[in-house]
């Protein structure tokens, strides 16, 4: 009985045994040169691919509406028509002697990514045989001029044995990898379902191609069964198609080189117009363009500051990472990352989640862009908020797709006010700002201060971070109302703030908690007192637990944003719970958790997070190096330095490509496998877009010599040392 391995849906990469028996159809099935319609449709379920990048780029400009990401040796998702929309799931080679032995490089070679140009968001894989036997090199383009995705790949053989190489292409247009159908077209792989396409090109042609069904006929089964390709499908029906193209590439003298191109377009023929096109330009030509439009793009932005002229790529990388976050289609709207970490890339595949747009993050990235000298992408992003996100109440969704159509449907109050410092940031005070700033502040006096989500979107109540950013809200709605003659509303909105804050102990500062004798910061309070015993339920596998409890490095939103002094002693005291309690230091520096009991994180053997029974504890939130930099917007709000932080967050990017991640490891790290060290990226998102901000506005607020973020008529009402009039 032949044994087969393949790749199960719902866990990316891994492989399986199966036997022959196993295949969907009959045996004939299996036998060599099979043609026609291919059998087994819709074939096993599609999975994604995790969010934890190796590369991402896209190229500037609107006229190419494409975004690659790299994972594991290879081509991952590619996002097209917009960046909330994947419609690849992954693309790599085959390797075979065509008897002994069938390799695919997500499994069977060693990766290292590195980035081409340090001023252009260009990354090249080399992908070594474990077996010693051959070295692949792909490098990677956008083309600048159309939908399409070209990769200059080198394949040599280390043996001087020549090999077989294929293509293994997984197109999952539109969203989802369970609706396509695919066929060769004049010498071209193409895929389509009922709003878009894709082409597959290659330099030199292929010399054979087949489509078929995930697990039942598609190209890596066959090859699974003898190391040779055998069959020459068509999937003519909707499914989950996977394609393979047998290319020139042997290894030896000139078979060591090609391009492959991957087009798209509303249907095949523009899909593959688009590909034949980059092609013809050539691949040089094209990525000579694609750089050219990052280094002018650099050029036109404010000099890096001193503080990251140690770490100029890093600094470079993170102004692309935001940059290439922007949709193409919907302007103004960006990403919280281009991928889908964890479960919510495989059982929760449905939602989108990451690469939506959450107004907490945009707000994150356009003060960022304001502070790298990209004003014109932070009134973009204030347009999208006004004009596609916001709702005709005055509040904005949990989170959206690009259309404004929510993912979750949940309400953070936070998320109702922190456009409104964006448009005070922005000095957008005018009549059309103050109708959407109107409708947004009276909402947060409505239904304020308490919130059905506080900002990690798992708790809900009193909360210190929250709270912040709803009197600085205010603050700034009541200056912007004034400016309009509205004094009663001026009036409301300031003594709301001030009522909050003057509440802030009562709601948030815990005098009876067991962690402290003096009085301390607590994550949220459900009931608005916070010395009540009471019990909350933490999500992500957490405990029932009394929430005196648990801390949160958030609270010092409160200084960040001018409420609270630095030196208030309830802020000093819970900054030294939350470094005794949520801080580890690793040789790349210090981090922090961002919650007490945290579960959303990998397990302690390093496999994926999953939603977990409360209380299960199997689930463990690592430190976000964001919280370090907020850490360090802290200490220059207190008249300290905070390089060594800006370091610390440089330090969290993956080797070699200076993506920043949601997390790093702690002390929980996976026993006994090598590569996984405290202060390096989990399997989180990466790159992060939040953080990448975060180190933006650290290196830009070290040399200001405090936060830039911080809105002057709250740190001037609250006599903050922020204040600057």
């Amino acid at each position: 009985m032949k044994r087969l391995w393949l790749r199960t849906a719902g866990v990316a990469g891994s492989v399986v045994m199966l036997t022959t028996a196993m295949v969907v159809g009959p045996a004939q099935q299996l036998a060599a040169a099979q043609g026609g319609e291919a059998p087994g449709a819709p074939g096993a379920p599609s999975d994604w691919v995790t969010g934890d990048k190796d590369g991402f780029g896209t190229a500037r400009g609107i006229a190419s509406k494409v975004w690659y990401t790299l994972h594991g040796g290879e081509l991952s998702e590619i996002y097209y028509p917009r960046i909330d929309t994947p419609s690849t799931r992954d693309t790599e080679l085959v390797v075979s002697d065509g008897r002994t032995f069938t390799d695919r490089e997500s499994t069977d070679t060693v990766h290292h990514v590195r980035l081409v140009d340090r001023r252009s968001l260009t990354y090249r894989q080399i992908d070594r045989a474990r077996s010693g036997r051959y070295v692949i090199t792909k490098t990677y383009t956008t083309d600048p001029r159309r939908s399409t995705v070209l990769v200059n790949i080198r394949f040599r053989s280390l043996t001087g044995k020549p090999y077989h190489v294929y293509v293994l292409h997984d197109p999952a247009l539109n969203m989802t990898g369970d609706d396509d159908t695919g066929r060769t077209v004049d010498g071209a792989l193409v895929a389509s379902d009922s709003a878009v396409a894709d082409a597959l090109v290659a330099s030199s042609g292929f010399g054979k191609t087949s489509s078929g069904y995930q697990g039942a006929s598609d190209g890596w089964t066959d090859l699974a069964v003898d190391n040779q390709m055998n069959w020459a499908y068509t999937a003519d029906e909707p499914g989950n198609v996977v394609q393979l193209g047998r290319t020139r590439l042997t290894g030896i003298g000139r078979g060591q080189q090609l391009t492959l191109a991957i087009g798209f377009g509303a249907d095949t023929s523009a899909a593959l117009r688009n590909a034949r096109a980059s092609l013809k330009s050539g691949f040089a030509t094209v990525e000579c363009e694609y750089a050219a439009g990052w280094h002018r793009y650099l050029a036109h932005l404010a000099a890096v500051p001193r503080s990251a002229r140690q770490l100029i790529t890093e600094y470079h990388i993170s102004e692309m990472v935001l940059a290439a976050s922007e949709d193409k289609t919907y302007r103004g709207g960006f990403v919280a990352a281009p991928g889908r970490p964890w479960a919510w890339a495989n059982s929760l595949q449905s939602l989108a989640v990451y690469h939506a747009v959450w107004s907490r993050d945009l707000y994150q990235i356009a003060t960022a862009l304001i502070a790298m000298g990209d004003r014109a992408a932070a009134n973009r992003a204030l347009n999208y908020l006004f004009f596609v996100q916001q709702r005709p109440d005055g509040s904005y969704p949990q989170n959206s797709r690009l259309s404004g159509e929510p993912v979750f449907g949940g309400l953070q109050m936070d998320e109702v006010s922190l456009p409104t410092l964006l448009a005070w940031q922005l000095h957008r005070i005018g009549p059309v700002a103050w109708r959407h700033v109107r409708t947004a502040e009276d909402f947060v006096v409505a239904n304020g201060p308490s919130t059905p989500g506080d900002r990690w979107e798992n708790a809900s109540g009193y909360s210190p971070a929250t709270i912040a950013a709803e009197i600085s809200g205010l603050v700034v709605g009541a200056r912007i109302a004034r400016a309009h003659g509205d004094a009663a509303r001026a009036r409301l909105y300031l003594s709301t703030a001030d009522s909050w804050r003057n509440h802030l102990s009562q709601w948030t500062v815990s005098s009876t908690g067991p962690l402290s004798s003096r009085p301390y910061f607590i994550r949220i309070s459900s009931d608005g007192d916070a010395n009540a015993p009471t019990k909350i339920q933490l999500s992500d596998g957490g405990p029932l637990i009394d929430q005196r409890r648990v801390l949160d490095p958030s609270f010092l939103e409160l200084v960040r944003l001018g409420v609270l002094r630095p030196y208030d002693p309830r802020i000093v005291n819970t900054i030294r719970l939350v470094d005794r309690h949520l801080g580890y230091n690793t040789p790349n520096g210090r981090f922090w958790h961002r919650a007490s009991f945290d579960g959303y994180g990998e397990k302690a053997d390093g496999s994926q997070w999953e939603p977990t029974d409360p209380g299960s504890h199997l689930t463990h939130g690592r430190g976000w190096p964001l919280l370090t930099g907020e850490r360090g917007e802290y200490r220059l709000a207190a008249g300290r330095g905070a390089q060594s932080q800006l370091v610390t967050m440089a330090r969290s990017a993956q080797n070699s490509t200076f993506l920043l991640p949601e997390q790093v490891w702690d002390h929980r790290r996976p026993a006994g496998q090598p590569g996984f060290q405290p202060g390096e990226p989990t399997f989180s998102a990466r790159p992060l877009a939040w953080t990448h901000a975060q180190f933006i506005r650290l290196a830009r607020s070290i040399d200001h010599g405090a936060p830039i973020e911080a809105p002057q008529p709250v740190a001037c009402r609250y006599h903050s040392p922020l204040c600057r009039g």
